[in-house]
């Protein structure tokens, strides 16, 4: 290919290139690199390339010991260390190698990540980013950070911030259930948990109840985490790494009011109790003990949610100082070097003030420009200016927020966007170690957390790990608590979470039961209006008198108003006000609007009430509700009856409306509220005869399987169970691995189960009771590993019929395993899918054995697979055997071209037993269907469907087929589509369309470059033709001329039930004419459109 030294620059896009051939591109970056510019390069990268090469280190080692560039000792120490499982050591180890040897070598290593990127997800998006910024990547080797040194005059200043700021964030305080210690104070270090953090660009939309919105979000993130396509980022990479440089960069090129010294911002989401305080408390503890970025001289951390108490107008000279008043005077020397500084506002989603970032005003208007820190403005003309680089420009902010609030930072200019997963996998396990101080009651916990699937995936937010640690912790430390009585839903969770305060603190309330309904009223009317914020206003409203037990139930916030300050109230989890809510509906005296109450709650489409249904329903539970009761004495009788009738409705009303994804959905939030409820009665009632479920194309987290496997464990009737495109994983498949042998037939295909999946359906299939008839693998990441596995399983199963593994990577040793199992007498196997699972004319030998020797398989589905004619040369030889039984044989897109069809041609004579065949998307040409033409004119043949689709065809083939349906009794359904027959060939189609003996109900003509010079002919052939039901035209280049002989073919055809229309070059009115005859005959489908 010739070089065009052009290719892929415009003039106007400030360096950016982008250019489709993008090794080409990041080859011709390479070569442009000097030795100093890729040193530069590797440094910047460095942390991102030991993750982006994690999965292929191996290669990339064997790539440089093949250019001679490392030894063999070198090359074993590598790959030793990833075949142990220590692929992060082993990327490592190669890159310190690599920084140790000479530039040529650091040359060869970039030039194997531009041949293995695609096989490296995140490789491949920084070999992107790079090429995308083209020249633009060398400019870090100019903007490298290097703040300068601290004037003297501020080194006493900055000393006594940093020791200000260690003291301020040294501890963490814990809320505990213990009003006379309501706070422990913990040392940060001792206490903080390492969170996963991402660097990704996320979808700032909320449909459904955040927290549960995000939880499932979160699985989805993991899921991507485990294809090793999730780049974590550090607290230290936030600013001054490679994140922040390329962010950096984009932002300049992409900035109408680009300023050259302008600084970058960071911005982290996570959703509540997820982490951000906390993380924000350890990244100013850590720069003030010199950890980390210590080229920031000063770092002012502000929450807003003290900044709401800021009424009147201010300057961001007095706003540092009203927080850290020290600085004195000495402020104007720090706006000297704002390259030094460093903001972070924590909680943008609690600001009482929109920030509109795409308001084109703030940069043309005065009053919302703030640009000097000593101009008096609003807070949230500060923030907004700090963060547009329009103030201080060259500082740097980071701003943290729920999702809810990212939109508004949509328009911003945000160098580095990431998210906090929360804990993933190990870190769970390490916050319960540093939560107990006594390790064995840590590791007890841990372990009933881990067993309850439910609470384990639930603890990915460390609130909920704080909630669980409360509420667990005295079943394994007290000695008189039952084991059996731990809690096993969520519900039960939090009901034994409010028994031990009221426990510890019944006696300080005088009426338990009163001041819950009242808290639970307030609780009901924040979540009805969003709020979680209350005020002393609030509490009279209710009635509710302020108190020891209330503020130590309730957390406690300052919030100033002009120069005076008041204290709100918040509920410390947004799920504890949930739960509160829900337990004021069995408080009430006067439960007669329950129902109603429910159904509006109900009706929300926003999911803000999902949540509180749940722990309505799961509260009528006498697990959950006998711990409360020995404090706010028995609920009332009429109250749980009323929730399970509504329980009881809701679910009947969904079972059988699943044809949506909101109506899948919303069984499955019922299915929920059976759970919560475990009520094993009402479960047998409402689900106990079900036949089938579907919740197909939506994705279901692990705790969503816990639930259905609960679900199908009560249904007695269970039948068909439809989980494809799910995405559940082995993890999803491990909590419905119980229940599965109930199903007759299971539908799991695009699920990712992988290997290790098949050896938990290897159990299923093996379990004496299992009912299971048919069982959909497709799209599984199932290797020859999994054959061997279901090979096995087979050996034993004798009731299973149907069986589909296409789409996976069996190849050809995979088949092989199989066909052992395949050719024994007992396998009852009758519909064998195969297709695309990497096949080639090597396993003809193992399906010859199958055809030969397997007396019920009727069925055979080998498509998208390389078997070629070789290969189906002797598939033919095997068809011809008369034992052979298989009815349908699927050979779409196997490499196949006219050599074959001789023996295609023989079989179709000799087998009087093949009905179907289908031999699309090949090459046989019109010699190649001149012999199947043939063979279909012998009274032997049997074929009833006949599928040629995409072969190559034109209208001399077709006077061979049409020649062969005047005299073929059997053929009803012929597929000629994406062939060119042109009208030609359609004449001869017409003609025998008229004889009497032609018996073909169904005739696929789409995209056969049809025009209105054949339209006559059908209208005449069809006019006489009594078998034809479906015919399809579709993708032609019919106009409107072609109208009356249309009109004509569809009044005059009497068995005629459907004709496809759509993408021809029909006018408007044209097909308003058409659309005109479907109703001039019952049943009648004139089709215009695809739909």
């Amino acid at each position: 290919m010739a070089e065009d030294p052009n290719r892929g620059e415009d003039p106007t896009s400030s360096g950016i290139r982008i250019d489709t051939d993008q090794n080409f591109t990041n080859a011709e970056f390479l070569t442009k690199c000097d030795e100093y510019q890729l040193f530069q390069l590797t440094k910047l990268y460095r942390d991102r390339l030991e993750q982006g090469i994690e999965e292929g280190v191996d290669k990339v080692s064997l790539l440089l010991t093949n250019e001679k560039h490392f030894s063999d000792q070198e090359h074993h120490k590598v790959t030793e260390l990833a075949e142990k499982g220590n692929r992060a050591d082993s990327s490592k180890l190669l890159l310190n190698l690599v920084m140790g040897k000479g530039s040529q070598t650091r040359r060869v290593m970039w030039e194997s990540f531009v041949k293995m990127r695609y096989e490296l997800p995140k490789l491949d998006k920084i070999l992107k980013e790079i090429q995308e910024l083209g020249s633009e990547s060398f400019d870090f080797v100019n903007i490298v950070r290097g703040s300068p040194e601290v004037p003297s005059t501020l080194k006493d200043v900055q000393q006594k911030h940093k020791k200000m700021l260690q003291e301020q964030t040294e501890t963490l305080r814990v809320n505990t259930i213990l009003i006379k210690e309501k706070v422990k104070i913990f040392q940060l270090i001792d206490r903080y948990a390492e969170l996963t953090i991402i660097s990704n660009v996320r979808d700032r939309t909320l449909v459904e109840h955040e927290l549960l919105a995000r939880g499932r979000d979160h699985e989805e993130w993991r899921k991507k985490d485990l294809r090793r396509e999730l780049e974590k980022i550090r607290t230290d990479q936030l600013f001054q790494s490679s994140f922040s440089w390329i962010g950096f960069l984009f932002q300049k090129a992409k900035s109408l009011f680009w300023q050259s010294n302008s600084g970058s911002s960071a911005a982290v989401s996570g959703v509540p109790g997820i982490g951000k305080t906390t993380m924000v408390q350890k990244i100013v503890y850590d720069w003030a003990t010199g950890k980390i970025y210590q080229d920031f001289q000063f770092v002012f951390s502000f929450k807003f949610r003290e900044l709401n108490s800021i009424n009147s107008r201010i300057n961001l000279r007095n706003l540092i100082l009203d927080q850290y008043p020290y600085f004195g005077n000495v402020l104007g020397e720090l706006w000297k070097n704002p390259k030094g500084l460093l903001f972070i506002f924590d909680g943008l989603d609690e600001f009482k003030d929109r920030i509109d970032f795409a308001d084109n005003r703030r940069n043309t208007e005065p009053q919302f420009m703030c640009t000097d820190p000593e101009c008096w403005c609003k807070v949230s003309d500060i923030v907004y200016s700090l963060i547009q680089h329009k103030l201080l420009p060259g500082c740097s902010v980071l701003v943290t927020s729920r999702p809810t609030a990212l939109l508004l930072l949509e328009k911003a200019e945000i160098s580095v966007w990431a998210e906090i997963l929360g804990f993933v996998g190990v870190e769970r396990k390490e916050y319960f170690n540093k939560y107990f101080e006594d390790q064995t009651v840590a590791a007890a916990v841990f372990k009933h957390v881990e067993e309850n699937e439910i609470l384990y995936t639930m603890c990915y937010n460390p609130s909920y790990c704080w909630i669980l640690g409360l509420a667990l912790g005295p079943f394994f430390t007290q000695r008189n608590r039952k084991q059996q009585q731990v809690p096993k839903t969520i519900t039960q969770l939090y009901s034994y979470y409010i028994y031990n305060i009221l426990k510890n603190h019944g006696r300080e309330i005088e009426s338990p039961r009163d001041v819950f309904l009242k808290l639970g009223e307030m609780a009901f009317t924040g979540i009805s209006e969003k709020k979680i914020v209350f005020r002393n206003g609030d509490l009279i409203q209710y009635n509710l008198q302020p108190s020891q037990f209330l503020s130590g139930f309730l957390m406690e916030l300052l919030e100033r108003d002009d120069s005076t300050q008041s204290v709100v109230y918040t509920f410390p989890h947004l799920t504890i006000q949930e739960f509160v809510a829900a337990l004021a509906q069995f408080l009430t005296p006067d439960p007669k609007d329950i129902q109603k109450l429910l159904n509006e709650a109900d009706s929300e489409k926003d999911g803000r009430f999902e949540i509180f249904l749940r722990f309505v329903a799961g509260l009528s539970s006498p697990q959950s509700a006998r711990p409360l009761e020995e404090f706010l004495s028995p609920f009332l009788r009429q109250t749980t009856c009323r929730v399970i009738d509504w329980v009881k409705e809701k679910v009947e009303g969904q079972i059988g409306n699943t044809a949506t994804e909101a109506g899948k959905r919303n069984l499955l939030n019922t299915f929920h509220y059976l759970f919560e409820s475990q009520n094993k009665a009402l479960a047998q009632a409402t689900v106990g005869s079900v036949e089938t479920l579907t919740f197909s194309s939506l994705a279901l987290t692990p705790i969503d399987c816990v639930v259905l496997s609960h679900v199908i464990g009560l249904c007695d009737t269970i039948k068909h169970l439809d989980l494809q495109y799910c995405y559940i994983q082995y993890e999803g498949l491990q909590r419905l691995e119980l229940v599965l042998h109930k199903c007759r037939v299971l539908r799991l295909g695009s699920n990712n189960l992988g290997d290790s999946g098949m050896k938990l359906l290897l159990a299923v299939l093996k379990n004496p009771d299992c009912k299971l008839e048919e069982l959909g693998l497709e799209e599984n990441s199932l290797t020859d590993s999994s054959a061997d596995d279901l090979a096995f399983a087979l050996s034993t199963n004798r009731l299973l019929t149907y069986l589909n593994l296409s789409n996976n990577k069996l190849g050809d040793s995979g088949l092989k395993l199989l066909s052992v199992v395949l050719r024994n007498p007992d396998c009852k196997i009758q519909k064998l899918w195969l297709a695309d699972v990497i096949l080639t004319a090597s396993c003809a030998e193992a399906l010859v054995s199958i055809l030969n020797t397997n007396q019920s398989l009727t069925e055979l589905n080998l498509s998208s697979n390389k078997l070629g004619d070789s290969g189906v040369k002797q598939l033919s030889a095997a068809l011809r055997n008369p034992d052979c039984k298989i009815q349908k044989l699927t050979l779409k897109g196997v490499s196949l071209t006219s050599s074959c069809a001789e023996d295609l041609a023989s079989t179709l004579s000799a087998n009087p037993v093949l009905t179907a065949l289908d031999l699309s998307y090949n090459k046989l040409g019109d010699s190649g269907v001149k012999l199947l033409s043939e063979a279909l004119r012998n009274p032997v043949c049997k074929i009833q469907k006949l599928w040629l689709r995409d072969n190559g065809l034109s209208a001399s083939s077709i006077k061979d087929i049409a020649f062969a349906l005047s005299t073929n009794r059997s053929l009803t359904e012929l597929d000629l589509g994406h062939n060119k027959l042109r009208d030609s060939g359609v004449k001869f189609l017409s003609e025998a369309l008229k004889n009497q003996d032609c018996k073909i109900q169904k005739l696929r003509l789409d995209d056969t470059r049809l025009t209105d010079s054949c339209s006559n002919d059908l209208a005449s052939a069809l006019s006489t033709n009594r078998s034809l039901k479906w015919l399809s035209l579709e993708l032609n280049s019919f106009r409107d001329q072609s109208i009356p002989a249309f009109c004509r073919l569809i009044k005059n055809s009497s068995s005629l039930e459907r004709i496809e229309l759509w993408k021809n070059e029909f006018s408007l009115t044209g097909e308003n004419r058409l659309k005109l005859l479907r109703g001039i005959r019952h049943g009648l489908s004139v089709e215009l459109s695809s739909r």
